[in-house]
């Protein structure tokens, strides 16, 4: 059986986040800055294979692809990653998602395991005043997914283990593992962020550093389930992950990472300030060699852009800008001196 990437058309792809629901001006904009591919998210409300077949067939319509499709109601969900009374029913609604991305003929989609959602700080001002995304462990107070709130010092009333934590993770795995390879349908799995040890009682044991991973995907033992590269995450957790983020995008190569999240933090955990991909403490450009040598053909997407003017595509187009031309240079590089995977 062939690797569900190899049926993805070669080369690395920038990618808009976009609405499944767009305008003719958003049409326009993705299409004007030199974009073909798109990711989107939706929840309980649309999801369904018609309603992901509408999206594709409209997107196509004006020239855009869509790559991956999420479903925020089965993504970061605690009821999977603590085994909660009502785990057994968000399986079954995960399991439900990925059918009807294959379906609907969509090969991808994001999934993170984190049971008490995505924690934050107050924004803080990063180059030229720009307001991004903060988180200070020492003032992090609580953690957050759609419209719940999860409090420090115990968000669920306990301390969990991280026996617990894996055993649910591979319960996970071991039922989605098949309806994923049935239906074509890759999911990439992304870090835990912010990936320190423990939040709110809960140990962040899995995705929160290379070994983490490593010991997931034999767990997982399928080809349709890999990574969600974030660079923003590897880069928060710092030496905490393991590898630093090309040696660990080297080590797994272009059959494990479906999807990049390219974007920058000024320095690691204890405290790190989300900024422009040209301003943080990583070099964005050896990423991106790291990518095109390991051939990736996955999308990279712009992602947690600080505020850039008074409209959110200002910050947009500049990333997007930004991300095309690191792309183009590399290829160049890398196919010049031969060290590509082919």
């Amino acid at each position: 059986m062939s690797h569900p990437m190899s049926r993805i058309e070669p080369g690395m792809k920038v990618a808009a986040q976009m609405s499944p629901e767009p305008s003719t001006q958003d049409f326009d904009f993705v299409r004007q800055m030199g974009v073909s591919h798109a990711v989107c998210w939706t929840d309980a409300t649309n999801s369904s294979a018609d309603y992901y077949a509408s999206r594709k067939d409209l997107f196509g319509e004006h020239g855009i692809e869509i790559f991956g499709f999420g479903n925020s109601d089965v993504h970061n969900q605690d009821a999977i990653v603590l085994g909660l009374a009502n785990g057994d029913d968000k399986i079954e609604q995960y399991k439900q998602h990925i059918i009807d991305l294959g379906a609907a003929g969509i090969p991808y989609t994001t999934y993170a395991h984190m049971g008490n959602g995505i924690w934050s700080t107050e924004r803080e001002a990063t180059r030229g005043g720009a307001s991004a995304r903060g988180f200070d462990q020492a003032r992090a107070t609580a953690g957050r997914w759609r419209d719940r709130e999860y409090a420090a010092p115990l968000s669920h009333g306990r301390e969990f283990s991280e026996a617990e934590i894996w055993q649910h993770f591979e319960r996970w795995a071991r039922a989605v593992k098949p309806v994923a390879e049935d239906a074509g349908v890759m999911i990439g799995i992304h870090p835990d962020d912010p990936p320190v040890p423990t939040l709110g009682g809960i140990p962040r044991c899995i995705f929160s550093s290379f070994d983490g991973y490593q010991k997931a995907m034999e767990i997982a033992d399928s080809p349709n389930i890999g990574i969600c590269f974030c660079v923003g995450c590897w880069l928060e957790g710092g030496e905490l992950m393991g590898r630093d983020a090309v040696a660990a995008i080297e080590a797994f190569g272009a059959e494990r990472i479906f999807k990049v999240h390219f974007r920058n933090v000024d320095q690691p955990l204890p405290h790190f300030i989300e900024t422009f991909v040209d301003d943080g403490y990583q070099d964005m450009y050896e990423v991106m060699k790291a990518l095109q040598r390991s051939g990736f053909r996955g999308v990279l997407i712009p992602d947690h852009i600080p505020d850039m003017g008074e409209d959110a595509r200002i910050g947009t187009a500049y990333t997007t800008a930004y991300m095309k031309a690191l792309v183009q240079r590399a290829e160049t590089e890398i196919v010049s001196t031969g060290a590509a995977v082919a």
